[in-house]
């Protein structure tokens, strides 16, 4: 298992407020594909892995966009 720390951001959906909610945690996982699917079951994944080893997850469920960043600790 390994510690990252996980930052959630909630895109709005008003076409005027481009504002977000942006929420921070350590979480412990093994698995973060696995981590984020529980968390979204019904939504659209795509992952991306960036240079610094940080796994990026936007998923989309009914138009309700996030974004799930685990960044290793």
């Amino acid at each position: 298992m390994k510690d990252y720390e996980l930052c959630c951001e909630i895109f709005n959906q008003c076409s005027n407020n481009q504002m977000r909610d942006v929420a921070f945690s350590e979480v412990t996982v093994a698995d973060t594909d696995a981590y984020v699917r529980a968390l979204e079951p019904k939504a659209g994944i795509e992952k991306e892995i960036l240079s610094d080893g940080t796994v990026v997850y936007h998923t989309d469920a009914d138009g309700l966009r996030k974004r799930y960043s685990f960044t290793p600790i």
